[in-house]
């Protein structure tokens, strides 16, 4: 493959199917929807953890997060260990990053050569109440969602700022012969819920399709998920809110489409769409009011796996992939695409160039997600391959789903007697990779030593916490807990 160009654009919390090339009957996602038509498309990618910090600090190594102990939203990238962008610094590359990082801050060497209005962690430290697990105090989320419609936000403004950085870059460096890395990192849909009201009126309420299980006597009875639905405060939803929340949403992911147009629109301009290879995805999914729960956190589809998509030189127009694909991928795909060099150490890593994947015939490959965080009573781990997936709770029962058969997931193969190997061997193959017990003991050890170093318990939950990370130039507004 010849070297060209990278943009790498990267959004927050935006799931898979919230996208009109993924199939939603009513999101309006054009610029996606056109560079899925001129590229390859992952139908079955996730996260290696359905939260920000961690599946960034994934995504930037190559490595799991249990390999580099990024265990929550305390725990950020800080350099110490090698990033793609490190690799293409050390062989001369320009890689450059504009918007949300969430990683620990500006003074370490993340990997770039220039990072502007960059978005790191609240501090330098992030959220610490995430390390309290089973003390961990009660989060009330609904204030939120009750406030989803029209409006504005510093999330939308953040990211209008971000497309024209990066329309502006791409302009000054137009004419540059050696390739380089763009990586441009939106906020949108991430909450609050608020979308312009122009395109929340895109989205009548009435018209767009419930997410599954949203009714209290449909939700998932498994101990983890009741646990997490009480800590986070979510209660019940009547029809109307949670509907209001979904198409706000669905216009916040409408607005993310139109600033990628516009940075795709200068490619186009300036004559670069044939010499830049585009990679898109997301650090997570949201859960929308499916199983009773917004936000993340969970190891469902709407939660754990991520729109992905690659179009420009050599890429198969209008091809499909549906190879199980991972965000620890990129690590190979970056320096793949500009003609990078891996160092002797990566040739371990978990991760497969997806210029390759796009290009063979579908094959069964499993990876992995991992969950410590917030909220988490108990370590989850998932393993997924082409059909089944087969989620792991330390200390309580686990969850196998067929997505052939089930792709909404609502029915739990895990005590039925017929499937009982297949469950036998997803575990095999799950503890082959990683012993969970060791894996979360070890991330809880991090975690009491990380409340110890900021004072311990009583100083943590006297800080209070943040509903979302503040945009440069912001401040956090903490509340108690």
């Amino acid at each position: 493959m010849q070297p060209a160009h990278l943009l790498f654009l990267l959004s927050d919390e935006h799931s898979r199917d919230m996208t009109g090339c993924y199939g939603h009957p009513c999101i309006q996602t054009p610029h996606l929807d056109g560079l899925a038509a001129r590229g390859a498309r992952f139908t079955r990618a996730c996260t290696p953890c359905p939260i920000c910090v961690p599946a960034r600090a994934s995504l930037a190594t190559g490595r799991w997060v249990h390999q580099i102990g990024a265990w929550d939203n305390a725990f950020p990238y800080s350099g110490a260990v090698p990033s793609w962008g490190h690799r293409l610094q050390d062989q001369g590359f320009q890689v450059v990053s504009i918007g949300k990082l969430h990683f620990r801050g500006p003074r370490d060497n993340n990997g770039f050569t220039q990072e502007i209005e960059p978005l790191h962690v609240v501090g330098e430290v992030g959220d610490l109440l995430g390390c309290l697990r089973e003390r961990s105090p009660a989060r009330d989320k609904r204030e939120g969602i009750a406030e989803a419609g029209p409006g504005s936000s510093t999330y939308l403004e953040y990211d209008a700022r971000i497309a024209r950085h990066a329309v502006q870059w791409i302009e000054a460096h137009a004419h540059d012969e050696r390739p380089w890395v763009l990586f441009v990192s939106f906020v949108c849909p991430h909450p609050p819920y608020i979308a312009p009201p122009r395109l929340f009126d895109l989205y009548p309420p009435d018209r767009l399709p419930l997410p599954p299980q949203w009714r209290a006597g449909e939700h998932p009875e498994h101990s983890e998920l009741r646990w997490m639905r009480e800590k986070f405060g979510y209660g019940e939803f009547d029809e109307p809110l949670l509907r209001k929340a979904i198409a706000a949403y669905s216009g916040a992911v409408t607005y993310l489409d139109e600033r990628i147009g516009e940075v795709l629109g200068a490619l186009e301009r300036l004559g670069l769409t044939d010499r830049t290879r585009v990679m898109y995805s997301s650090d997570h999914g949201e859960n929308l009011g499916a199983r009773g729960l917004f936000g993340k956190f969970t190891m469902y589809e709407e939660s754990v796996t991520v729109p992905l998509l690659l179009a420009g030189p050599d890429v198969p127009a209008g091809r499909i992939v549906g190879t199980p694909a991972s965000l620890v991928d990129c690590f190979p795909t970056v320096l793949e695409a500009v003609g990078a060099e891996p160092a002797p150490g990566d040739l371990s890593l978990p991760g497969r160039s997806l210029w390759g994947l796009a290009a063979e015939p579908d094959r069964d490959r499993e990876v992995v997600s991992e969950y410590h965080a917030v909220n988490s009573r108990r370590a989850i781990f998932m393993l997924r391959g082409l059909r089944y997936k087969y989620v792991h709770y330390a200390g309580a029962s686990p969850q196998l789903f067929d997505l052939e058969t089930d792709p909404h997931e609502l029915r739990d193969l895990a005590s039925d007697p017929a499937h009982e190997a297949v469950r036998q061997a997803m575990e095999t193959r799950l503890r082959a990779r990683l012993d969970p017990e060791s894996v979360d003991a070890q991330a809880r050890s991090d975690q009491h030593a990380k409340i110890e170093a900021h004072g311990g318990e009583a100083q943590v939950l006297r800080r209070g916490t943040f509903d979302n990370s503040p945009v440069p130039g912001e401040t956090p507004a903490f509340k108690g807990v």
